[in-house]
């Protein structure tokens, strides 16, 4: 299947692991450029060198950016203009879950919580968008979270705040489209993109457990159908799509990434 993507640039934030570096290493497989961000300027090159190892240095570029940092994101901006000359997809994946509910959410959790997730958003769609509108074909992908729609009490600044990021996203998608330029969003479930690993290696899991039947047991309680966590790759698929001229009549628009776990019509 031709995806359209060939000779076309993809920028994704958020770029050096999980679903980001994921999402990076399938824009390359469809023969399109790659340009990576991430705060981690080790991590980044590691990841740079491996998406470069599979598809040679010309087509990748990693610059180390703070997407909440406007000046950084500018810079960004340039390097990609100056490397690859244009750029024809973001994916907006920074980002993070913050643990915690009414109680123990502090004025400055819900500050920060809003700076992250508005403004991961904000700040890349504001300096790429001359350069999508230029493309004729622009598209932007939001990694959000099925907490947008489905909240949760102990991640309640996350879940309020993914729920605005969704709406802006809604907003954004009929403000662009004259300009040519779609916005969509991914919105994912129980999907091991490295977090839950983590947890797993900090002991959160019962002792002597593998982490296939923790995962296994995080699927059964959440009542999955699927029976499993997603992986990076199936999230990255879903962002493909929608960023690739395969999907040139959907703006405004989510793909559920859940195992059935949604439940919403």
């Amino acid at each position: 299947m031709d995806t359209g993507l060939k000779d076309r640039v993809a920028v994704v934030t958020g770029g050096s692991s999980g679903i980001g570096f994921a999402a990076a290493a399938a824009f390359l497989r469809e023969g399109a450029r790659v340009a990576i961000c991430g705060r981690d300027g080790d991590r980044l090159q590691r990841a740079a060198a491996r998406l470069a190892a599979a598809a040679g240095s010309q087509s990748v570029e990693a610059v180390v950016c703070d997407v909440l940092d406007e000046a950084a994101v500018a810079a960004f901006r340039n390097r990609v203009e100056a490397r690859f000359g244009r750029c024809d997809a973001l994916v907006c994946n920074a980002g993070q879950a913050r643990r915690s509910d009414f109680k123990n959410t502090s004025d400055d959790d819900w500050r920060e919580e809003f700076e992250l997730k508005f403004f991961s958003v904000l700040r890349p769609v504001r300096a790429f968008l001359p350069l999508l509108e230029a493309s004729g074909q622009g598209a932007v992908v939001c990694t959000g979270a099925l907490i947008a729609r489905r909240p949760e009490p102990f991640l309640i600044a996350t879940s309020a705040n993914r729920a605005g990021q969704l709406n802006l996203c809604k907003s954004l998608a009929s403000e662009f489209a004259p300009k040519g330029v779609r916005v969509n969003s991914v919105l994912i479930g129980l999907v091991d993109s490295g977090q839950w690993s983590r947890r797993y290696e900090s002991g959160e899991a019962p002792a002597g457990m593998s982490k296939e039947d923790w995962f296994a047991g995080l699927a059964a309680d959440r009542a999955i159908p699927l029976g499993r966590l997603g992986t990076p790759e199936e999230a990255a698929n879903a962002i493909l799509f929608l960023a690739s001229p395969m999907s040139s009549y959907v703006t405004g628009d989510t793909i559920d990434v859940t195992g059935g776990q949604s439940r919403h019509v």
